[in-house]
């Protein structure tokens, strides 16, 4: 295990359609609030994992390019991806960098400018990101289309409506609608999201997370540092990683996400967590809602309801503040956005600042044990990264 770590400092941009700010303008903005809250200087970073996919935008080399904006005193650098996990992926190594004892204070950040591009270059590039060949060339999928098989296949076998899992759109514009750094911060009722178009059956505008541009960043130190800077820090207690199938036809089926279980289990060993029951352990969670069917399969790999049950757990609002475990409170990638290099460590800055009790009134979950949970899934699970964070 090596090291205990803690973040100590968090920042986050508003999400959205950015043309306000170039790539590295975002970045300066999310690292220099993570600095500042950290209460350190630019030259205590000594290592820089950026979160990037990057297909979309002009730079190439975002790290290096981060480093300097943010007058990093030339600290090792990496440029990470993992797809939609990249943010989470950057955590990882900035925690590795720490914990291993190489330095004393990293730097996680995550960025992307998806905009920069046409939105149509966007789909495809996204597209291209499952197994190009075989399912992009010969079949024409599209992620939309990659979760559309998730939400038939589940449908079919568990008896779900088209509606039932609407209501994860419903619920995350909800608490996005209190969140000042959501991309859509506006409530919607399950008619809107019923009547929105078809992207893929039987999901539909509403139901599929946007175009984001933004950037979030996490200071990560060593315990001895940690305990100097600050008096509340809060522990990265475990992390889960798996990968699954660049193709899909070599998967068992299409009812879970099975790296994110295998991650999820691997997380909760090294956190202490009932894998059984986490949900009377976990306080808040924040999980990869890229498609309204995400979140529901997310409950079930997660532990939080059993196979086939989910989507009940959401219509008997048990994800909502005040019931088993509140999810999203941030209105998830759906209502915050998801600027892809960006979501993982975007999840990180949420769940410290709940566990601050520091979250916006009327999205801050009731903290008794001290845990959150941060589930980040690059694709339809070829990468997956679940990560408990704690108080004590």
């Amino acid at each position: 295990m090596g090291r205990r770590v803690a973040v100590v400092g968090i920042g986050i941009t508003r999400f959205g359609r950015r043309s306000d700010a170039s790539l590295s303008e975002l970045a300066f903005e999310a690292g220099r609030e993570a600095i500042r809250d950290a209460g350190i200087e630019p030259k205590d970073v000594r290592f820089l994992s950026v979160g990037n996919v990057g297909a979309w935008s002009a730079e190439p080399l975002p790290a290096v390019l981060v480093a300097e904006y943010l007058g990093l005193d030339n600290p090792g650098s990496m440029r990470v991806e993992a797809a939609c996990a990249s943010g989470s992926a950057a955590i990882k190594v900035a925690y590795d960098a720490v914990a291993s004892g190489s330095v004393d204070v990293a730097m996680a950040l995550g960025v992307e400018r998806m905009n920069e591009s046409p939105t149509p270059n966007v789909v495809e590039l996204i597209g291209r990101a499952g197994n190009y060949f075989w399912e992009f060339e010969n079949f024409g999928l599209t992620f939309p289309g990659y979760y559309a098989i998730y939400a038939t296949a589940y449908m079919d076998k568990y008896g779900a409506r088209e509606e039932d899992i609407a209501e994860v759109a419903v619920k995350n514009h909800y608490y996005g609608s209190m969140n000042p750094y959501a991309q859509f911060q506006r409530p919607v009722k399950l008619e809107e999201v019923m009547s929105s178009r078809y992207i893929a059956w039987p999901l539909k505008l509403l139901e599929c997370s946007p175009i984001t541009d933004g950037a979030a960043a996490a200071v990560l130190a060593s315990e001895e540092v940690a305990r100097k800077l600050t008096d509340s820090p809060v522990w990265i207690r475990g992390m889960g990683y798996a990968t699954g199938t660049s193709n899909l036809s070599k998967r068992q089926d299409f009812l879970g996400l099975e790296p994110a279980a295998r991650a999820a289990r691997q997380a909760y060993a090294e956190a202490g967590i009932d894998p059984e029951r986490p949900y009377k352990q976990i306080d808040v969670a924040t999980v990869h809602d890229c498609f309204s069917i995400a979140e529901i399969l997310a409950y079930e790999d997660l532990g939080f309801a059993r196979r086939g049950e989910g989507y009940m757990l959401l219509k008997e609002h048990q994800t909502y503040i005040g019931g088993l475990v509140p999810v999203n409170l941030d209105g998830g990638l759906k209502a915050k956005g998801h600027p892809i290099g960006a979501t993982g460590v975007g999840m990180a800055v949420e769940a410290v600042k709940q566990l601050r009790r520091k979250a916006e009134p009327g999205r801050q979950a009731d903290i008794r044990n001290g845990v959150a949970l941060t589930h980040n899934v690059g694709g339809t699970g070829h990468y997956a990264y679940v990560t408990v964070y704690s108080i004590d």
